[in-house]
């Protein structure tokens, strides 16, 4: 045996006989990696992955300020009339032209799947935690809980059947085997599974500031729910479940800290400055003034060039574009369009852009570090909803009154009064679409206006609304490629592909 292979030969034996060598020796690990249970410690770990989950809602991408390109933009309300900039895909939303491929569509996607899996992370860990207090650990469960029905409210009603996870994904085969769609009804049993228990839990029924859950927002979005699924997926079972709207409805109502709504000026709601302390919010995303990162950016980016009533940041844009469309359904001498919305007579915009949302202090200044926090839920919202699930409970002596709360702080006349009125009459000839009005007007630009026409419409009534609406009120977008394909959005291309079967694709895609 020459030296070489001897040499060889006596470490292999070293290697052998060694009491401190296992067979994993050539395994590495990063000493600076912490493992996902070795992150959940002490409670403060929870609250901190808690956090975690809010703050993924912040993006764009998901459910924050900047996420109009789903709702609003889909609707009938706002849109983009660039259809060039960014290979043209934003436009894709308004033009009903989206594609599979289209990457807006699949970040959307993708961070509402992140918020579901912070959430479930959490789930998974609590009980490893031990805490002194149980009701401090049933608070952070039912937060998870909230925001993972809030998110899966958002997924199925923007795509129909989606994939239902209701726990951690350790591996690449525990992925790849919850990567299947499923049916819309088992994915609405689990929001309301979630919510009930959130409606049970020691959660306040407001919570001070309105940045987290409460019992309020948890009775709130389960209404929604309900009503949704009364007007848009279980016809058998309709009535039981707009009284189970209606149920939670009121109980969210009767959370309220005031009396009538009236009590609390439209602009209150908007103000930067009364934001702590304004009793209608009841959700929403905190933003902090003059912060590089967590400011707000929405009124810079509404405001038109030539303008200042938005922010003391220079646009040079034509800001935040609204539809001739939407223009046209504010009534006259209505202060909320004088509020939401102005004219901008620069040479290069010379159309309609957005002023709802302001922030024109110092503390913002000229880079627009606003602190306007973006609201998701407000006492207006649950009153209009009160006014529409009596209503289709035959209840519109009730109804009448919910609405009428919400005209008469608007400063507007009555229901029975604004009837007397033919041109409000021949417009919204039943009380359906005077309430359907009213939310459009009351809650412009707040991103709800897309699944207010899912609840009121019928498919094949969506198509035939919007095709009967006037090209010239929506620029660019084409009002006529609208059509019952439309009515959900198409699976990403990139999660269609990883199953053709089991993430089939929606009809029309």
């Amino acid at each position: 045996m020459n030296k070489k292979f001897l040499a060889i030969a006596c470490l292999a034996a070293v290697v052998a006989i060694s009491p401190s060598c296992k067979k994993d020796f050539l395994i590495e690990s990063d000493p600076n990696a912490v493992t996902v249970d070795a992150s959940y410690k002490t409670p403060n770990d929870v609250l901190l992955a808690v956090n975690g989950i809010y703050q993924s809602m912040r993006s764009g991408n998901n459910v924050g300020e900047g996420s109009d390109l789903w709702t609003d933009q889909r609707s009938d309300d706002t849109g983009t009339n660039d259809n060039q900039s960014n290979s043209g895909e934003p436009f894709q939303f308004n033009n009903f032209s989206i594609l599979p491929s289209n990457t807006y569509l699949k970040a959307h996607w993708v961070s509402l799947y992140t918020t579901v899996s912070r959430a479930n992370v959490v789930l998974a860990h609590i009980d490893q935690v031990s805490f002194s207090d149980n009701t401090l650990k049933q608070k952070y469960a039912a937060e998870a809980k909230f925001l993972r029905a809030f998110t899966y409210f958002e997924l199925v009603r923007l795509w129909g059947d989606v994939p239902l996870v209701t726990k951690q994904l350790s591996s690449a085969a525990e992925v790849a085997a919850s990567t299947f769609r499923v049916k819309q009804d088992v994915v609405y049993q689990q929001i309301i599974a979630d919510l009930t228990d959130v409606v049970n839990s020691p959660l306040p029924n407001l919570q001070a500031p309105t940045g987290r859950a409460s019992k309020a927002a948890a009775d709130f979005l389960l209404g929604q729910v309900y009503l949704t699924m009364a007007t848009t997926l279980d016809q058998a079972n309709r009535t039981t479940n707009l009284n189970s709207a209606k149920t939670a409805l009121m109980a969210a109502y009767n959370m309220r800290t005031f009396g009538d709504l009236s009590s609390i000026p439209y602009t209150d709601v908007f103000d930067v400055s009364k934001k702590a302390n304004c009793p209608e919010l009841i959700f929403q995303i905190v933003n902090i003034q003059g912060d590089l990162n967590y400011s707000s950016s929405i009124a810079a980016n509404n405001q038109a060039k030539g303008e200042t009533i938005n922010s003391k940041k220079p646009s040079s844009g034509v800001g935040y574009n609204v539809t001739h469309d939407l223009i046209n359904e504010y009534e006259t001498n209505d202060p909320r369009m004088t509020f939401s919305v102005k004219f901008a007579n620069d040479p290069i915009v010379k159309d309609w852009f957005v002023t709802k949302f302001r922030d024109v202090s110092d503390a913002a200044g000229i880079n627009g570090y606003g602190g306007n926090d973006w609201i998701l839920m407000r006492y207006a919202d649950v009153i209009l909803s009160l006014a529409e699930v009596n209503n289709y409970l035959g209840d519109a002596v009730t109804a009448t009154g919910f609405l009428d709360q919400v005209r008469v702080r608007a400063g507007m006349p009555t229901y029975a009064v604004s009837m007397t009125n033919s041109d409000y009459a021949s417009k919204y000839p039943t009380l359906k679409l005077a309430i359907l009005h009213e939310r459009r007007v009351e809650l412009a630009f707040e991103h709800h206006r897309w699944f207010d026409l899912l609840r009121t419409f019928t498919t094949d009534e969506l198509v035939t609304y919007f095709k009967a609406k006037k090209q010239a009120d929506f620029g660019l977008a084409q009002v006529a490629n609208f059509s019952t394909k439309d009515r959900y959005y198409p699976i990403p291309f990139d999660e269609y592909k990883l199953d053709p079967v089991k993430m089939y694709q929606n009809p029309g895609y």
